[in-house]
């Protein structure tokens, strides 16, 4: 009887830890870059601040610095300054940085957004649909878009003002 009952709850835990072991493998190690170099950016339309819908695709011919961040991530927080630097500095010139927050109270973005005086848009992904398309696990998470459309960077983790530098250089449209 004891045996019986040891073969049984060994076979019970077997099998949850099989499952246990497949869901993190297919959650976690299995996954690939939803959005690769070399990818066409995916279309998404969200909201600002304001009320404002903002349409990726509308930005064609444009070089787009696209960042994903939360206001509890310190290098997020770091690297806002060197993002808004860049952006006063090449806004002119057919670079646009959108920052997307990822799923946090309007409120909170809000005074983080006066608090650093950021001026370019911030847009809410509400359920966090956009960061999941681009396969956003981490952050902050950057992707460098082309003025074709084209995904030519795409980086985890916090930026340098020399890496936010570089990579605006890296997507200033030719045709400006």
């Amino acid at each position: 009887m004891k045996n019986r009952r040891f073969i049984t709850r060994l076979i019970v835990l077997l099998g949850i830890s099989a499952a246990l072991g497949y869901t993190f493998y297919t959650s976690f190690l299995n996954q690939k870059d939803i959005v690769s170099v070399g990818d066409k950016a995916p279309n998404f339309v969200l909201t600002d601040l304001e009320g404002n819908e903002v349409e990726l695709a509308d930005l064609k011919g444009k070089g787009v610095f696209l960042n994903f961040w939360a206001t509890v991530c310190p290098p997020c927080r770091d690297e806002m300054p060197y993002m808004e630097k860049s952006y006063q500095e090449y806004k002119d010139q057919g670079i646009v940085i959108l920052a997307v927050n990822f799923d946090e109270a309007p409120l909170a973005i809000e005074r983080f957004v006066q608090r650093y005086g950021l001026t370019f848009p911030i847009l809410l992904d509400k359920g966090v649909q956009v960061s999941q398309v681009y396969g956003v696990r981490e952050l902050p998470a950057t992707f460098l878009i082309d003025e074709n459309g084209i995904v030519i960077e795409r980086r985890i983790g916090g930026l340098t003002e020399q890496m936010v530098e570089n990579y605006v250089q890296k997507i200033l449209p030719t045709s400006q």
